[in-house]
């Protein structure tokens, strides 16, 4: 399984189904429909039914649930996401090599289709000095990463999500192939809000990011589609 083209992903961080179909009808005459992502605020909000919408609504989603536990807990969970024909899904790497590869046998479906599988190295809300003191990893952040990537491959899945900042990072240590799937994106002129972590969407695409995903910039912008356009042509570099 191998993503087809660098893009951007919009988080569709919303409490409801209301609130996050009010702001997808802006983009009813975009010619580009947007890849979506849909995380645990609105999952958990929605259930499996507003996954099941905006596929029939033709978008693409990215269902951002970073499962971690027990691989057979993973795995039987994952047999369910897929048959949810998303676009792409994720777990965390410290669950261990096993707990990748148990996701990535529940994930694939009989035919031998699935989606993406890509795992979380470390959240862009996590410094270096949070990383030591409070997690207690003495590596550096950077070796860490790399680590948590070389794992992830060796597990058998198709990328890691990263900051943009660790994309050429990772690149290096697993190879071009290897997806990288970068939050932690803002535009040079915003707010970092609770992003440690992060870059713009040119310099993003300059370090290696195969996919960015944009929230707040986008979905709290005063015009949103003009965001998304700015998101693109920046990233693109249309």
């Amino acid at each position: 399984m191998k993503a087809n083209a660098k893009d951007v992903i919009i988080a569709c961080d919303f409490g409801s189904t209301d609130a996050c179909l009010s702001f997808l009808d802006k983009f009813k005459d975009v010619e580009r429909k947007p890849f979506l992502k849909i995380g645990m605020e609105l999952y958990y909000a929605a259930g499996p039914e507003i996954v099941k919408e905006l596929k029939r609504r033709g978008f693409k989603i990215f269902l951002d649930l970073k499962l971690h536990d027990i691989p057979n807990t993973v795995k039987k969970a994952m047999k369910v996401l897929s048959n949810l024909d998303v676009d792409m899904v994720n777990v965390h790497a410290a669950g261990t090599v096993e707990m990748m590869r148990a996701a990535l046998e529940g994930l694939t479906r009989e035919d031998g289709t699935r989606p993406l599988l890509i795992a979380v190295t470390q959240l862009t809300s996590t410094s270096e000095k949070a990383m030591r003191e409070q997690l207690l990893i003495d590596a550096t952040i950077n070796d860490t990463i790399a680590q948590y990537a070389q794992n992830a491959k060796e597990a058998g899945l198709d990328g890691v999500v990263c900051s943009p900042l660790e994309a050429r990072l990772v690149k290096d240590a697993c190879g071009e192939e290897f997806m990288t799937v970068t939050p932690g994106i803002r535009f040079a002129d915003a707010a970092k809000d609770d992003q440690v972590r992060i870059t713009d969407p040119a310099r993003a695409r300059e370090i290696g990011s195969d996919y960015i995903v944009v929230g707040r910039p986008i979905t709290a912008a005063e015009d949103p589609v003009a965001a998304y356009e700015r998101c693109v042509k920046d990233f693109l570099a249309l």
